[in-house]
């Protein structure tokens, strides 16, 4: 001490703020590094010896390779991913995330030697397919668990459930892209309830793509440190647990797409901390939204699409000025737009289409000065885009489609040069394109189908465009215009090319060299002739040329397209054999369409095994021979009209052991015979069969009727073609957000009628529509009683067959059924008293048979004109100038009774049918209808659709 006074006082004050700052930073009393335990530095260089190093292993793109830094002669506390603890020196953490590592994990696995592992992180390497061991419930300290997107296979283990200390969990999403694998994980509920029960700490749950299959467990409820729960995509049904949006520290719940889970809101407490809430693509409803939602004043993200609700939006919403991303979409909301969203002005993303909102202007939007995604899908704007969106010029996505926009396309839009995506389809734009349009150069997604646009249109001009993939401009009055030899098309990356009704006669020449091309639509012009070119695009996916001029023989050239999804050649003049390589050699081939040519020969004998067939129609054509067997390869076939060909056949009850088959149309050919079959022969999806306007014969079986069980009104499912799409999306529209710039299938209801034709385009859900027609057979019996059972049909034709016997009175259960037919049969007795129950019943055609007594006189008998009971000499009633107090007459003799194959198809050309066309979840429906059945069906079509 007397050596520090003998300093000078300034170096004394010196050496004194050295010893100071040292005390401070514990450089005088840190404690001794950490040395790893040897058993545990063993485990970790035995645990890397299993996995190579690979890129492609990770999706990180600035990820590394940790483990490269792990070596026997340093300490592996100092290693990459490693964390030890100070005071006992063992491995407590372990994160190798994004590490780029490949291999697998098993029970013999070292690191399950880590007893004291408190995190463990593997998320976004492969396992290749490895389950998750059930030595994980060793880790017993575990307090953090991540093997998100690390490609685990399988169940995940009971022993989970025995990591009582855990705090976070998340197994999301372990899929490392491979095609059409997903939810590569599965939960059973009894373990996810013991999860729950010991784990009563949990804060972080993250279980997307996880397979529960399941009702969410109210004992969620009782996690009050819960504040991150994640389930999308779980298959989750039943009624969600309304105590979970009442945790006090929820902040993020995410139960998007599990289309069965329902749920309401109820009320929300002011102390609520949630941020995020996405609930799109389930079955929440609610008639309102409840007043207290403008309680939820930290809420930055709200998605309700496709869900269940309806009604108007509170004012209260005003209140959620935090919120930046909001999903409206596809419910059936009401009200103006502006009241509820003017004061939100922190809002970058807003979607509200496809509901009942009103709006007399959109100007108001021009405040909301951040918006960067705007759909505005079916909001009748009539109106033209307000000049003041020329300020929004963090645009990026600008849909209006169906918003019956007029004017032209405004030349300001030169301002918004952000945008990426454009969709002004289904409007009444006219005009010009405007060349300043050419000058967004972000642009990727464009498409103004459906408009008046007029003028000529150099489709050179798009090619500028290096990032476009998406390009629409089918059915305007444009006159689109192809250069010889462009001179940029190698750097063009279009995608979509919609080009449809474009007064085109020949193919453009760019699309030679578009190398990214996989959907060409090309129907509705007069191309004659492929170029040679196209047998050599590998990525087409949709070739689409219906409604052309095509003639010759279809090029066995076209099996090269090896990509090849959905092939459109319907209504053209083709003719000549189909190339028998399409069964077999395009395996991916889903939809073949080959409608209305002057096509011959045997249809298309060869179908590859597991062929991914999903839709065939040749119908309209002059096929001949039998129904080509092999179809029996196509397992996931779900559609097929061969009808109006001239197939030679008994009835193919081989089909009956597909499992997807939905849609059968065979009529107007030349089968024949009883339509019995085999106890294995079922059709177990089938929900609609029309043999009208053949030769069948023979009773029509109970046994028959009783198997076609999806035909009852609870079995719900419909047609699917690419991807995975639940019943009640609106697929017309959503496929343009999917599929790319117009829909990926057309679909309308055609109705011939006097020789006038009419169409009418249908939008509803595939699996409301439910038919069975028989009619124009010579079928003879009794109509079955068990046809009554099937609750779900729609439509019923057994019109100009020999049915005798009554009309069974159990048909009075059929409550959706909307047209029977039984006229020109032998039917008797009276018209069954519980058909006044059918309030759907518009059409109703009993006329020339030999039925008796009064008609039924509820308020829907009485809509029926007279020509609806024409023909039975000894009925009565008000729709008849016979009325029912003079009942006599002599017994009258049905006009079928001596009728032959010749008038029988006579009668195809006066009486309806239904054939349907149903792909990609829409439906094609040609009604024939004859002059006997005037108005009154046209009116009922109309109501239909």
């Amino acid at each position: 001490m007397e050596f520090l006074w003998s300093f000078p006082l300034s170096t004394q004050f010196l050496l004194l703020y050295i010893v100071l700052s040292c005390i401070s930073t514990n450089c005088l009393f840190s404690p001794p590094p950490t040395r790893c335990h040897e058993l545990e530095n063993y485990a970790l260089l035995q645990f890397k010896e299993r996995f190579v190093i690979t890129k492609s292993a990770s999706y990180d793109p600035v990820g590394y390779t940790k483990i490269a830094s792990w070596n026997a002669s340093t300490d592996c506390c100092s290693w990459d991913g490693i964390q030890c603890d100070h005071h006992t020196d063992h491995v407590i953490s372990v994160d190798l995330s994004s590490s780029h590592i490949y291999g697998t994990i098993d029970a013999n696995s070292s690191l399950f030697h880590l007893k004291h592992l408190q995190s463990l992180d593997l998320s976004s390497n492969n396992f290749n397919y490895s389950r998750i061991p059930s030595r994980i419930g060793e880790l017993s300290q575990l307090r953090y668990l991540n093997l998100s997107q690390a490609n685990f296979f399988g169940e995940i283990p009971q022993e989970v459930s025995h990591l009582s200390k855990l705090l976070s969990l998340d197994l999301q999403w372990s899929f490392c892209g491979s095609p059409g694998v997903e939810n590569l994980f599965s939960l059973k509920i009894s373990t996810l309830r013991s999860l729950i029960q010991n784990s009563t700490k949990l804060e972080i749950i993250h279980l997307d793509h996880v397979t529960i299959s399941s009702f969410v467990p109210d004992i969620f409820s009782n996690l009050t440190s819960l504040q991150n729960l994640s389930l999308y995509h779980c298959e989750l049904y039943g009624k969600f647990p309304a105590g979970i949006f009442h945790l006090p520290n929820l902040i993020y719940l995410n139960l998007g797409n599990n289309p069965n889970l329902a749920g309401k809101f109820t009320y929300f407490n002011s102390s609520s901390q949630i941020t995020t809430l996405e609930l799109g693509f389930t079955s929440f409803y609610g008639t309102v939204l409840p007043a207290s939602i403008g309680n939820l004043k930290f809420l930055n993200w709200l998605s309700v699409v496709l869900c269940n609700f309806s009604g108007s939006i509170p004012s209260s919403f005003g209140n959620l000025t935090q919120l930046t991303f909001l999903d409206m979409e596809h419910n059936t909301f009401k009200g103006r737009l502006s009241s509820f969203l003017v004061n939100l002005i922190k809002l970058s993303t807003l979607r509200v289409g496809f509901n009942e909102f009103t709006t007399s202007t959109i100007s108001w939007i021009c405040k909301l000065s951040r918006i960067d995604d705007l759909r505005l899908d079916l909001i009748n704007i009539s109106n033209e885009i307000p000049s003041c969106f020329e300020n929004l010029t963090q645009l990026s996505t600008l849909s209006l489609l169906e918003s019956n926009l007029n004017g032209q396309i405004p030349s300001f839009l030169m301002n918004l040069t952000n945008l990426g995506y454009m969709n002004l389809a289904r409007n009444l734009l006219q005009g010009v394109i405007p060349n300043c349009l050419f000058k967004l150069e972000k642009l990727e997604f464009f498409t103004v189908a459906y408009n008046l646009l007029d003028g000529e249109l150099e489709l050179d001009k798009f090619l500028m465009f290096r990032r476009l993939t998406i390009l629409g401009l089918s059915y305007n009055k444009l006159s689109l215009i192809s250069g010889k030899n462009p001179s940029n098309v190698s750097l063009s990356r279009i995608q979509n090319l919609g080009l449809r009704s474009g007064n085109l006669n020949e193919f453009p020449h760019f699309i030679r060299d578009l190398v990214e091309l996989s959907d060409l639509l090309m129907s509705d012009n007069n191309v004659n002739s492929f170029p040679t070119w196209m047998w050599r695009k590998a990525t087409l996916r949709r070739l689409v040329v219906s409604n052309n001029s095509l003639v010759g023989k279809i090029s066995p050239l076209l099996c090269n397209l090896k990509s090849l999804v959905h092939l459109d050649l319907s209504f053209n003049n083709l003719s000549g054999m189909v190339p028998s390589c399409l069964g077999s050699s395009i395996k991916s081939l889903q939809a073949l369409m080959l409608r209305g040519n002057k096509l011959v020969g045997s249809i298309i004998p060869t179908y590859a095994i597991r062929s991914a067939l999903k839709a065939v129609d040749v119908s309209h054509n002059n096929f001949r021979g039998q129904l080509p067997r092999a179809l029996v390869n196509c397992r996931m076939l779900e559609f097929i009209d061969f009808s109006h060909n001239q197939i030679i056949d008994s009835f193919p009850c081989w089909l009956g052991t597909l499992p997807q088959l939905k849609v059968v149309v065979l009529s107007d050919n030349h089968l024949y015979g009883s339509i019995r079959c085999p106890t294995t022969c079922t059709f177990p999806k089938l929900h609609i069969i029309d043999l009208s306007c053949n030769h069948f014969s023979g009773s029509l079986s109970s046994k028959t009727i009783k198997n076609w069980k999806s035909m009852i009104a609870s079995n719900k499912s419909q047609l699917q073609y690419e991807g995975h799409l639940t019943s009640w999306i609106n697929f017309r529209y959503l496929s343009i957000y999917i599929y790319g710039a117009e829909d990926m299938y057309p679909y309308t209801i055609t109705i011939f009628n006097k020789g006038m034709v009419m169409v009418y385009e249908v939008i509803q859900e595939f699996y409301n529509f439910l038919a069975i027609d028989l009619s124009n057979n010579k079928f003879c019996g009794e109509i079955p009683n068990d046809m009554g059972d099937l609750t779900g049909l729609v439509l019923i034709n057994l019109s100009n067959n020999m049915f005798s016997g009554s009309i069974p009175s159990s048909l009075g259960k059929l409550s959706k059924l909307e047209a029977l037919d039984l006229s020109m049969n032998s039917l008797s007795g009276k018209i069954p008293q519980q058909l006044e129950a059918l309030t759907f019943l518009s059409f109703l055609n009993v006329s020339f048979n030999n039925l008796s007594g009064p008609i039924p006189q509820n308020k829907q008998f009485s809509t029926f004109q007279s020509n609806s009971f024409e023909g039975n000499q000894r009925l009565c009633g008000n729709s008849l100038s016979k009325k029912c107090e003079h009942d006599a007459g002599s017994p009258f003799t049905s006009p079928l009774a001596s009728k032959d194959d010749e008038d029988s198809r006579f009668l195809c050309e006066f009486d309806w049918k239904v054939v349907l066309i149903g792909y990609g979840g829409g439906l094609i429906a040609g009604v024939t209808l004859g002059s006997t059945f005037g108005q009154e069906v046209i009116q009922w079509l109309k109501r239909h659709v």
